[in-house]
Formats: structure tokens, C-alpha cells, sequence
């Protein structure tokens, strides 16, 4: 009997090690928690420039206002830095689940917060893919000497976007490969393509940066 007790006896402190372990590795996970407390019985003031009263049991009793962890997160916006398939294209605005945003935008580098600087950044280039848009379904008429002989150069299509109201530097349009030179008939009312850069460097910044 006394041996069956010696040995049960034994095992104890070594499950109490082992209970020991756990409680400390549970001790070092780091957690969020915010409550909001209010105290049950309010303190009373004291007299300017005099020292504070001295609480009592009563006034360390709080009440229960809030639990943060219990609320349901709102949503929060991002600017998606790439294209994301079911949610846009790069530099648009979109508004997500924070678990989410963190872990499959903001972590892979998708996306980034909607900061006031990321938002003007957005809206440029919102601008940019309007102007593309706009350039991409353009046709402008481009007039030439009829009794001089020419060869058509990019400040020709300069100045015809310029006519009508667009302002194109002349190093950013590419002329076709074939090379159009007049006077000649046959290229009245044709159409050819010219291919104009439109390029703009856009730096994103995080809140803490």
C-alpha cells in the first residue's frame, strides 16, 4: 500500500513542472484587450491646491461599460497598389474586412491605406487612366502642304493635338514605322497611328513612414 502511494506520490511534481511550463508559455502570448470601466461611486473633488482625499474600498468598485473585443470591427479602406481579382484595379479605392485587408492586401503588398496622401495619389491616377481612355479613342486631323514637299515628324502631331486642345510633349509621341511623305493624294482621309506615353511616378506612403 505505502509503495503504491510512494509511487503515486512521485508522478505529482512532475505534472506540476509540466502545469508550470504551460502557465508561462500561456503568460508570454501577447493579447489586445480594452474594457470600459466607470466607477461605481464617484470620487469627491478636492480643494484647489490642496492634496487628494484618500479613496475608499467603494470607490475601486466599476461597472462594466464596454467590451472592444466583443464589437464588430468596421470596415477600412485601401488603395489597391495591383490588380485584385474581384475587387479592382490598381489605384482604386475599396473598403474591406480589416482581417481581410491585413492579411491578404496589406501584407502581400496589394494594397495600402487610404492615407491622404495615398488618397491624392489615387486621384491622379484616376486621372491618368482617363486621359488614356480619352487618347485611346482619339482621332485627330492632321493638315499638310499640298505644293511643298514634307515628311511627316512627331511636332506635326504635335501641333495637331495642340489644336485641338491637348498639350503633348513632343518626345513622348512615337511616329509609325512605315514613313509618310508628301505631297500625296492617296494619303488624304487615311488614317495611321501614333503612340503617345503617358507615364507618372506615384510613391505611396504608410502611415508611419
Amino acid at each position: 500500500m505505502w509503495k503504491s502511494c510512494a509511487k503515486g506520490l512521485s508522478v505529482v511534481p512532475e505534472k506540476l513542472c509540466l502545469l508550470q511550463e504551460n502557465i508561462q508559455n500561456i503568460s508570454r502570448q501577447q493579447i489586445r484587450t480594452t474594457f470600459i470601466l466607470k466607477r461605481r461611486t464617484p470620487p469627491l473633488l478636492h480643494k484647489k491646491g490642496g492634496p487628494p482625499k484618500r479613496l475608499k474600498n467603494k470607490h475601486y468598485v466599476y461597472d462594466l461599460v464596454q467590451d472592444t473585443n466583443t464589437l464588430r470591427q468596421p470596415n477600412i479602406d485601401v488603395i489597391l497598389t495591383e490588380y485584385v481579382d474581384g475587387l479592382g484595379s490598381k489605384g482604386e479605392r475599396v473598403s474591406v474586412k480589416p482581417y481581410f485587408a491585413y492579411n491578404q492586401l496589406l501584407l502581400p503588398c496589394l494594397a495600402v491605406y487610404a492615407t491622404p496622401e495615398n488618397i491624392k495619389n489615387c486621384d491622379v491616377i484616376v486621372s491618368l487612366f482617363q486621359t488614356i481612355n480619352i487618347f485611346s479613342n482619339k482621332t485627330i486631323s492632321v493638315v499638310m502642304n499640298k505644293e511643298m514637299p514634307w515628311t511627316l515628324q512627331p511636332w506635326h502631331v504635335k501641333a495637331s493635338f495642340r489644336k485641338c486642345g491637348y498639350h503633348v510633349p513632343e518626345d513622348t509621341i512615337t511616329m509609325p514605322t512605315n514613313i509618310i511623305q508628301g505631297p500625296n493624294m492617296e494619303f488624304e482621309n487615311k488614317e495611321f497611328f501614333v503612340m503617345v506615353t503617358v507615364s507618372i511616378k506615384i510613391k505611396y506612403l504608410e502611415p508611419n513612414s
